[in-house]
């Protein structure tokens, strides 16, 4: 509650946080609209793959064109511009940023500059939450030995949803479920970049296509962005997966305690203490009125037969037994609230959300099925979707990490449906994010596998 106010001291002090951002994408363009605007933050490099098209969006969110004019990381530092490059490591490198930004989106290209960073003793905020599904339990390990911080990207969210799940916990609840909404329908596990518009123009008016990548929209229907997420989720918070995944249950937000309890007490969960996806959406194709398709929710339970009282009495969304209650956030606003995430890893040296054990993992699924020879495209394209399994279970399987499944070629033919596993494709064993992930799970791995 006092992130402003320390900001303003930094400001008036001429000490603003110095800031390198890697990725100008949608998340990172719509940090970079408020960052301008944030007393005590100065970003001092911006590194994206096409510099002309990163000064471009600065522009087109109120940048003046003399403060992206720097010729220098130094020269930025000494007039308070931006110094755009494609030089990820000469943002990195450079000694006198504080935090750097990943959001890239990109899991192998997250890793290396997430390691780049924690070598260069600099805090990271990691926006690419896809590098946090693969092999963030063991980045933040390394983070927390190097002295420095491995945070959550708050505004999306994972981090928020975790922060329900401490709010929940340091009020005196046991935390029954937690998750998010989204738009979710079964046959969505087939769409690809190619159908992806067919199901966005019914409820999404598009005017200009040219700023939407369907390959990243595509992971949000099919299902994979959900797997994601809820893995960064429960490895953050300690909460588990079921056993089959996300159930992805329809219901508005005024009946997430009803549906988000155990099944055996009229809910659809396996149990108490996991992860869920409410849709918007029943599975006839009608809309769920007053749904939670952007929002995020816990659902809490207390031992205190006083405080099932006071649900009741506060109006707190409880279930028709009155002995669970649900606390919902409408909507994230992503990259417009991430400088919380910078200022609190910054000037508190606190993650808005790490990754503290291995609980879940998101493997690749077949969306069809898919032929021996064939080369893999991974999140959001046309071969496979990413599924929310317990850790366990994926390391005593040997399923594929979503992550991993992307420009490998198929040893065998794959069913429709089926999770791949490792031995199912031809990887390199050498690449960096293999390796990483390799040492993860004989890291995190159960007791009688090591």
């Amino acid at each position: 509650m006092n992130l402003s106010s320390m900001l303003r001291e930094r400001a008036a002090a001429g000490k603003p946080i110095c800031i390198g951002q890697i990725g100008a994408g949608k998340f990172g363009t719509m940090f970079l609209s408020q960052v301008r605007l944030t007393p005590g933050m100065h970003l001092v490099g911006l590194a994206d793959l096409m510099p002309a098209r990163a000064k471009q969006r600065l522009m087109e969110v109120g940048w003046p064109a003399a403060q992206v004019a720097a010729a220098s990381m130094d020269d930025a530092l000494k007039s308070g511009k931006t110094f755009i490059t494609d030089d990820a490591m000469a943002v990195i490198e450079h000694p006198e940023i504080d935090v750097v930004i990943e959001a890239t989106g990109d899991p192998a290209s997250g890793i290396r500059l997430c390691l780049a960073a924690i070598a260069q003793g600099k805090s990271i905020v990691m926006v690419n939450v896809e590098a946090d599904a693969l092999a963030g339990p063991l980045l933040a390990r390394r983070a927390r030995e190097a002295g420095v911080v491995y945070s959550l990207a708050w505004g999306d969210q994972p981090a928020l949803i975790a922060e329900q799940v401490d709010w929940a916990r340091a009020s005196g609840f046991s935390v029954v479920a937690a998750g998010k909404g989204t738009r979710y329908h079964p046959t969505y596990h087939q769409s690809t970049p190619d159908t992806v518009w067919d199901i966005l123009t019914q409820y999404l008016p598009i005017k200009d296509r040219s700023h939407i990548n369907p390959k990243m929209f595509n992971s949000f229907l099919d299902g994979t962005k959900s797997g994601i997420e809820m893995t960064a989720v429960c490895n953050a918070t300690g909460l588990v997966p079921q056993s089959n995944g996300l159930g992805f249950p329809p219901a508005s937000r005024f009946e997430l305690a009803d549906a988000c309890k155990p099944r055996s007490e009229g809910g659809t969960l396996e149990k108490k203490g996991v992860t869920e996806v409410v849709s918007s959406l029943y599975r006839d194709g009608r809309d769920v009125p007053h749904h939670l398709a952007m929002g995020t929710y816990v659902v809490i339970e207390s031992e205190s037969p006083y405080a099932a009282q006071c649900f009741v009495e506060y109006n707190c969304l409880q279930d028709k037994s009155g002995r669970y209650a649900a606390l919902y956030r409408p909507t994230h606003m992503i990259g417009l609230e991430l400088g919380i995430s910078v200022a609190s890893v910054a000037l508190r040296q606190e993650p808005t959300g790490t990754s503290i054990c291995f609980n879940s993992d998101v493997v690749a699924t077949a969306k069809r099925t898919l032929r021996a020879g064939e080369v893999l495209d991974g999140e959001g394209g046309f071969t496979v979707w990413g599924k929310q399994v317990p850790a366990d279970v994926s390391l005593r399987e040997g399923y594929l990490p979503l992550g991993l499944a992307h420009s490998v070629k198929l040893n065998n033919d794959i069913a429709e449906g089926r999770p791949l596993k490792w031995s199912d494709v031809t990887f390199d064993a050498t690449a960096q994010a293999v390796k990483l992930r390799r040492e993860m799970e004989a890291m995190f791995a159960p007791p009688d596998m090591r």
